[in-house]
């Protein structure tokens, strides 16, 4: 049996400053420490994030927030098997706080660092609640992703489709901003969906009934400014009835994509299915419980991540750093310079190349 190992992760990418202490061992994974410094009030008068505000908060809080980890893990850093540390992608001034500082822990140390990719983390993030084997087939749903993912076992990834716009959780965030709502924008966008007339708003499906599973959310988007703008002054029933009509239509949309994403899994997966949902975006109840009945209509397990680790978080961070040192993927002391931070980082980087899911334009392709 393999020895365990403990990890410190580190979570910068977007908006939240995150540390935590992770230890595998056969059993499976175990969260000793974990804490997540949010920066909603800093970012709630712009209605969404703003990258250089996000980078300062990480500045003051990262500190603070690893100390707090390893207090709560009644560890301190001599105890460590290794740092894991977000790399990409994601704001590239928030990821290079993190990753600088999970490089100077590490030197210090003498211990390995592994770079991580963000979104690696979101797909193994179920496996902290409990054993889960691959493969199994990922949709990743968040506000800066939304894809389809065979993941196929450690550091081993087919992306099946993406968004072509619009992440969900992107889509959700800026309709929660057109209407008023407030920041964070999505987890309002359902709370008011819950007393709302779905069938009100005759709202387009994109995408609903073509071939493969790509994502377009941008026109659903669209169309809610414009049924927003047609009823002149909104009440709150008006903004229910639209967040629960875009909330559907947006479902609608996912259980399509997903039922031809599960034909193009099929060859990947053997005796048994299992489909697993991550993200920010995972922690929509809504859509938790639709995924879950079509998993089980199409005789699949299906899995997600405790509320808590669907969100940006630094255990999925560590886990993954834990589960690439057991399998030999590190950066040595030597050679830690090297791994950069990217603001962009595909988890399947062939399909990137071959089947870009955005053009190129003036500013260059968009991810």
């Amino acid at each position: 049996m393999a020895r365990a190992v403990t990890v410190l992760g580190i979570e910068t990418s977007c908006d939240e400053t995150a540390a935590a202490v992770v230890r595998l061992e056969g059993s499976g994974a175990a969260v000793l420490g974990d804490v997540i410094l949010g920066q909603a009030e800093r970012h709630a008068p712009y209605q969404g994030v703003v990258p250089e505000i996000a980078a300062r908060a990480h500045v003051e809080g990262l500190d603070g927030a690893i100390a707090a980890a390893l207090a709560q893990a009644g560890i301190g850093l001599e105890d460590l098997d290794a740092v894991a540390a977000t790399a990409g992608p994601g704001l590239i001034g928030g990821v290079m706080v993190g990753h600088v500082t999970g490089k100077a822990i590490a030197l210090a140390r003498g211990i390995p660092l592994i770079a991580v990719n963000h979104l690696e983390g979101h797909a193994l993030s179920p496996r902290l609640a409990g054993p889960l084997a691959f493969p199994y087939l990922l949709l990743l749903a968040s506000g800066g992703h939304c894809q389809f993912v065979a993941v196929l076992g450690l550091g081993n990834y087919r992306r099946l489709g993406s968004t072509i716009d619009d992440a969900l959780g992107e889509a959700f965030d800026k309709t929660a901003k057109l209407l008023g709502l407030g920041f964070p924008g999505g987890p309002a966008v359902e709370r008011l969906a819950a007393r709302g007339d779905a069938r009100r708003f005759d709202l387009p499906r994109p995408l609903a009934g073509r071939e493969g599973c790509d994502f377009s959310f941008a026109g659903l988007k669209t169309a809610v400014l414009r049924a927003a703008e047609g009823l002149g002054a909104l009440g709150d029933q008006d903004r229910a009835d639209l967040c629960a009509s875009f909330q559907a239509a947006a479902l609608e949309v996912v259980m399509d994509r997903t039922r031809n994403a599960m034909a193009m899994f099929a060859p990947y997966w053997g005796a048994q299915g299992r489909l697993v949902v991550a993200g920010g975006v995972a922690a929509n109840q809504a859509l938790r419980g639709a995924l879950e009945g079509l998993a089980a209509e199409a005789g699949y397990a299906f899995h997600a991540p405790p509320l808590r680790w669907c969100t940006d978080n630094a255990a999925m961070v560590a886990l993954a750093g834990a589960e690439r040192f057991r399998s030999g993927f590190t950066d040595s002391p030597e050679r830690m310079f090297g791994a950069p931070a990217r603001a962009r980082w595909p988890l399947d980087q062939e399909a990137a190349i071959l089947r870009p899911t955005h053009m190129a334009g003036r500013k260059g392709v968009k991810a």
